[in-house]
């Protein structure tokens, strides 16, 4: 039986265990927004519009955790399946802060593995930043819409670890903020739609952006499984949580005031516990339950989440709570709504204390359990209690707050009441994952609508264009000017090389024109390449009839405009253009002074204002290069490979200088040729990109042997 017709939609989130069955709150980087996305995917599913739905995630083999995350398909029934790709070390786990140096590998990857299934998706859907970075770059090459979820934002996150005390060099250092947020920034400035969960995330946490304006965003509060989390069916049959509970209550039976949250600092639980601690009243009317993941050994906890429960620990010794304070050391997934229906069934509060909370999927989860809440007021809880009016907001700085809004649900029994009734009628109607689905394939289709006549327009010059791609099973591409030529000793040695092996194809890349490069290779008595990627990167050009590739033109034509970019750039009196042999449809070049060197993001920033989607690329020193968003030498590359079909390892790349940096690495075999400039300095050290000793083509041919291209052997 064939597949059902529909929507293809690829959604990606990097970190953590994604599994069907996660590990919640094993670590840092395993919680709630991948219960969030599978959720998600399967409330997509179940819509008759939707065809497939995969998750793309990263594939290891570590051997202290389960197997399921070494397999590169897991099915989850109706049309939903995890993907896992291998990028970075395949043998062992790595938190999400130590993923950066490898996204780009798994660009390449993704696209091959897209070119062995034959297919495309509708539109892509990344969660959380470095799935953004990933996100962006595969719909520039693919053509598709990029929707985006952040779930938290790298300045926010910033900002509140700053308050709480701690060193910026420190978390910088740690969590990688740089990186996040320039990736963030690029995600709003290229995305098609931004999904929020509430109204305050958009005015408060995007809000710090620079590219905020640029954005489209929609509020789209995810939902909670109401099969899953319901009020007990009994309230006069004992929970089967009081057995295991009794191991730390004296009297299990007290109302709970219920925590449900990985072991971090931010979660803010030692707070908490303060509060409880200096309350008369809740030590004699009520127990604390914290839930906090899963450990065996205090000792095998990560330093963070170690750090925690040592805090807990030391607070319970020294308040003396010994009796009053259940912390459970591990749970099943069954346990969690059960949780919640033993904190309703006594009478209990949920709490969500967190020093900012981007939505608070908890506190769905207690309302449709029938248990009031009390929760942090930074951060989507303002919404969801505005909506489900089933609680109280609290300064999550301050532990008398907390104890406060605790005894006041705790002791009135009416307005217990009222908002366990509330939180249930409020859920149903606005947070079932089923209404979820149908307000964002709303929301998509709207974009779809929008940018369908591009797409059309796109098809019919693919259609219209066919590729003149030779028949050879490797491709090496090369920068001329000081790379393929400069030693012509070497040059002859690679043109011999080449001329006994027609199953390698030659591709120059160069910021020259086509004109240019002709002549220079004639110049230089190099045969005439197969593929030409000139004008760095802007344009594509097959050997056979010197035909242009229309479909990367056409391709590069989302949202650029020539004339804004030399309109915007005329104020810069430091940048000076470049002469007219240098200029094409899809390239802005300028000369600059060493020692005065040009502000690219300030320069990027004024583009942006204008509506124009850009790049720059600055090389030599001297020369900057304004690009459509999309344009790159390694973007054409990687299209070249797309469409014919070539598998990236296939490939080998050789360059020596800033322009060339993007066509170096990530999936891509590489060689940084020995008289490189500073500028790729940073690519040491990197995965697949050699560099080499020998200058020239002498290192291209060092790098053919290194890697035994198209089956090269050591001289």
């Amino acid at each position: 039986m064939g597949e059902r017709e529909g929507y293809y939609v690829l959604m990606l989130s990097l970190h953590g265990r994604v599994c069907a069955e996660p590990e919640l709150g094993a670590d840092a980087d395993t919680g709630g927004q991948i219960t969030y996305v599978l959720e998600e995917m399967r409330a997509l599913a179940r819509d008759p519009r939707i065809r497939r739905v995969d998750l793309l995630t990263r594939r290891f083999a570590d051997p202290r955790l389960p197997a399921i995350h070494d397999e590169p398909v897991e099915d989850l029934g109706d049309g939903v399946r995890i993907v896992r790709l291998y990028f970075g070390p395949r043998d062992r786990y790595l938190p999400k802060e130590q993923l950066w140096d490898h996204l780009p590998a798994l660009v390449d990857r993704t696209l091959q593995w897209l070119r062995e299934t034959g297919e495309v998706p509708d539109w892509l859907h990344s969660h959380y930043a470095d799935a953004g970075f990933v996100g962006v770059r595969l719909a520039q090459l693919l053509g598709v819409p990029l929707i985006h979820t952040g779930h938290s934002l790298g300045r926010d996150k910033r900002e509140r670890l700053l308050a709480a005390g701690e060193k910026a060099s420190s978390i910088d250092r740690r969590y990688r903020f740089a990186r996040r947020i320039a990736a963030e920034e690029e995600i709003l400035a290229e995305s098609s739609l931004i999904f929020a969960s509430t109204r305050q995330e958009v005015e408060r946490q995007y809000g710090l952006y620079e590219n905020r304006a640029r954005a489209q965003f929609e509020i789209l509060p995810p939902g909670v499984d109401l099969a899953r989390f319901a009020p007990p069916s009994d309230r006069r049959r004992p929970s089967p949580l009081l057995a295991q509970l009794r191991r730390f209550l004296q009297h299990p039976r007290k109302p709970p005031i219920l925590a449900i949250a990985r072991p971090d600092g931010r979660k803010n639980l030692q707070r908490l516990l303060t509060a409880y601690a200096g309350s008369a009243l809740l030590r004699e009317q009520s127990n604390l339950v914290l839930v906090m993941g899963q450990r065996e050994r205090l000792d095998a906890l990560e330093p963070g989440a170690r750090e925690v429960v040592t805090d807990i620990l030391q607070g319970i010794d020294d308040h003396d709570l010994y009796g009053s304070v259940a912390i459970p050391k591990s749970h099943h997934q069954d346990d969690i709504p059960e949780y919640y229906r033993f904190a309703s069934q006594y009478r209990g509060v949920f709490v969500n204390p967190a020093l900012t909370e981007p939505f608070g999927l908890t506190l769905l989860e207690a309302a449709a359990s029938g248990l009031p809440v009390v929760a942090t007021r930074n951060g989507g809880p303002q919404d969801i209690l505005r909506n489900c009016r089933n609680g109280i907001l609290v300064d999550p700085m301050e532990p008398t707050d907390i104890a406060r809004a605790l005894e006041t649900l705790l002791t009135d029994g009416r307005r217990w009441q009222q908002a366990s009734r509330a939180g249930l009628r409020a859920v149903t109607r606005v947070y079932s994952w089923d209404a979820h689905a149908r307000a964002y394939l709303r929301r998509v289709e709207r974009i779809r609508h929008r940018e369908r006549k591009s797409r059309r327009r796109r098809r019919m010059v693919l259609e219209q264009n066919p590729s003149f791609l030779p028949r050879a099973d490797h491709l090496l591409v090369c920068d001329i000017d000081n790379t393929l030529v400069g030693d012509d000793a070497q040059l002859q040695r690679l043109i011999a090389w080449l001329r006994a092996r027609p199953q390698v194809a030659l591709a120059v890349a160069t910021g020259r024109n086509l004109e240019q490069t002709l002549a220079v290779l004639a110049e230089h008595e190099v045969p005439n390449p197969e593929i030409f990627i000139t004008d760095v990167g802007t344009r594509i050009t097959y050997r056979q009839r010197l035909h242009e590739d229309q479909a990367w033109a056409e391709h590069l034509r989302h949202r650029w405009w020539r004339e804004g970019v030399l309109e915007v750039l005329r104020s810069h009196g430091d940048l000076r253009l470049q002469e007219k042999a240098a200029q094409s449809e899809f390239k802005v070049s300028y000369y600059f002074e060493p020692q005065r060197p040009p502000s690219v993001p300030a320069l990027l920033k004024a583009l942006r204002e204008k509506g124009i989607a850009a790049r720059a690329i600055v090389s030599h020193q001297r020369y900057l290069d304004i690009l459509p968003s999309r344009a790159s030498k390694g973007h054409a590359i990687r299209f070249l490979c797309f469409r014919w079909g070539l598998p990236l390892d296939c490939v080998l790349t050789a360059g020596d200088s800033g322009n060339d940096l993007d066509m170096l690495g990530g999936g891509l075999r590489s060689v940084v040729v020995g008289n490189h400039t500073p500028e790729l300095e940073e690519l040491r050290g990197h995965a697949e990109v050699y560099f080499a000793k020998a200058a020239c083509a002498g290192g291209i041919l060092e790098g053919i042997h290194h890697y035994h291209f198209a089956g090269a052997k050591d001289d």
